[in-house]
């Protein structure tokens, strides 16, 4: 009874580390990811967990960007000073190892979306989007008539972003058109 108090306790600890040390607001995917890839827990007891985080206020919900993002709260922050120590060493040299890593994967997962609607007629709504901390970069939206369309822009959007959006910038200053 007391291990499974003090592994419970380890693990609400591990995904606030884990949110401390990304700084970032990250969605629920991406944290069961990391979670999941590093085999901390499982995904029932990782959302229990969050949920439990969540409604004590040491993890909240940002709707940033129009995302639903998750962040640790001042509160959580408190708490995770207070008790680090009780997670493991391997548990902390696992999470920074990993993160170490994944961060550019993560942080580009962040900034970058690509997502499409279908409209009247068949027709889709494209949005591409990049975004720098709290700041829009570029939204475009744009219209095509095909989900295929719609999925190939979606794509090459999330692996090319940079790429097209330096030369959309180029092409808008150019003197020339």
């Amino acid at each position: 009874m007391f291990n499974d108090t003090l592994e419970l306790a380890e693990n609400k600890l591990i995904l606030l580390y884990i949110l401390h040390k990304i700084n970032l607001p990250i969605s629920n995917m991406q944290l069961t990811n990391i979670v999941l890839e590093n085999n901390f827990m499982n995904y029932f007891s990782l959302q229990q967990y969050l949920s439990e985080l969540v409604s004590s206020k040491f993890v909240s919900y940002n709707d940033a960007l129009e995302k639903h993002r998750l962040v640790i709260t001042e509160k959580g922050s408190k708490v995770l000073a207070l008790f680090q120590t009780r997670i493991s060493d391997e548990k902390v040299i696992s999470i920074d190892n990993y993160l170490e890593s994944q961060i550019r994967e993560i942080k580009k997962q962040i900034t970058i979306s690509a997502d499409y609607t279908i409209e009247n007629n068949n027709n889709f709504m494209v949005n591409l989007k990049a975004s720098e901390a709290n700041y829009t970069l570029i939204d475009i939206k744009i219209g095509v008539p095909s989900n295929k369309q719609a999925r190939e822009l979606c794509t090459k959007w999330k692996e090319h972003s940079s790429e097209l959006y330096n030369k959309i910038i180029e092409l808008l200053i150019k003197d020339e058109v």
